[in-house]
């Protein structure tokens, strides 16, 4: 793994090949267990509710018991197949292969057929079990016993404590599926800076008041906050609050590897960041509503159009990785700091 140039002014950005080699892909993604996953909202789920989850290749599944949340493999211990399809109530989780049961907790019930088994069941024949952690109804999962997130939601947790998180309406119908023909790095450089704001979203470029957009960087993440142009919604922030003052119309929060949290005053949009191969990614977006007279409205008004515009360049430039003509670059001081961020993180962390 190559290293980045801590100062900005003499660095280099990524080589091509972080976008277009397997070996990379895989080295870098086999590190994702480490860090806290988003896989859904306290309120989709009633005592017995079931949900698939898939994370890179993990398959996994999120329940709910009266004894609170649980997270475990959706991999039988059989032999393999996987359990659950779809989400909804259930009693038990039946495997459709051979008939092998576990309870709602993921341990192991009964199986047809293994009555002469010696040595059976044994916690091997149970679901692998995975930590969770709510904040704010946000449920998050760390495949990994290795947690390297270093406190990052405390960065969140602060600067967004004038919000009412908890109490944001999750709104299923903001749900979104797509898979972009890019390497995933591609789509989180576009996200970190704001430098292509007026070549690429005009519209977004009308709500924000460019000259003034910032990028702040913490151990963990970024933080990007764009300010209001006239006539464009904004935040009502307390006295006391250190942007208080500031119309600010976007907080964009990007947390590594692949969670962007982004805080409208609608609400908030969860992007997470799914890798699928060298040149294929799957984003999913999640929505929770605030105030439903603002959608539509400011910043936030038409994330669909935003998202099939950032699409198109970062499926562009994914074609220009594998250009003979094009190595790396280098990075603007005043606008592509996050971006320089992120490549220090990705190359520290590998």
């Amino acid at each position: 793994m190559v290293e980045i140039n801590p100062d900005i002014t003499k660095a280099r950005t990524l080589s091509s090949n972080y976008y277009t080699d397997s070996k990379i892909f895989h080295s870098i993604f086999s590190k994702f267990g480490r860090y806290w996953q988003y896989i859904g909202h306290a309120s989709e789920f009633d005592d017995g509710y079931v949900k698939p989850v898939k994370i890179g290749h993990e398959h996994i599944v999120l329940s709910r018991t009266t004894e609170g949340f649980h997270c475990f493999s959706n991999v039988c211990t059989h032999r393999g197949m996987i359990i659950v399809g779809d989400e909804g109530c259930k009693k038990s989780l039946i495997c459709p292969y051979h008939g092998r049961t576990f309870s709602l907790e993921g341990k192991f019930k009964k199986m047809p057929e293994f009555e002469s088994v010696e040595n059976f069941p044994t916690n091997k024949d149970d679901l692998s079990h995975y930590k969770t952690n709510i904040w704010e109804n946000l449920i998050f999962t760390l495949l990994n016993e290795v947690d390297e997130t270093n406190n990052w939601f405390e960065h969140v947790k602060q600067r967004m404590s004038f919000l009412d998180i908890g109490n944001f309406t999750y709104d299923s119908s903001r749900e979104r599926k797509y898979s972009i023909k890019a390497n995933w790095i591609l789509y989180v450089d576009n996200y970190l800076e704001g430098f292509h704001i007026p070549f690429v979203h005009k519209e977004l470029n009308k709500a924000l008041d460019y000259g003034q957009y910032k990028t702040e960087v913490f151990t963990g993440g970024v933080l990007q906050v764009g300010i209001a142009d006239e006539g464009t919604n904004s935040f009502d922030i307390p006295p006391g609050h250190q942007d208080y003052g500031k119309k600010v119309a976007a907080y964009y929060w990007w947390l590594y590897p692949n969670l962007m949290l982004n805080f409208y005053p609608w609400g908030l949009s969860i992007n997470v960041i799914n890798p699928v191969s060298e040149d294929v990614t799957e984003v999913r977006y999640y929505g929770l509503v605030n105030n439903e007279e603002l959608l539509g409205k400011g910043a936030g008004a038409d994330l669909d159009k935003v998202e099939l515009e950032d699409q198109f360049v970062v499926e562009s430039c994914q074609k220009g990785m594998r250009s003979s003509s094009y190595t790396n670059g280098r990075y603007s001081p005043t606008m592509e700091r996050g971006l320089h961020h992120f490549h220090m993180m990705l190359t520290e962390n590998n």
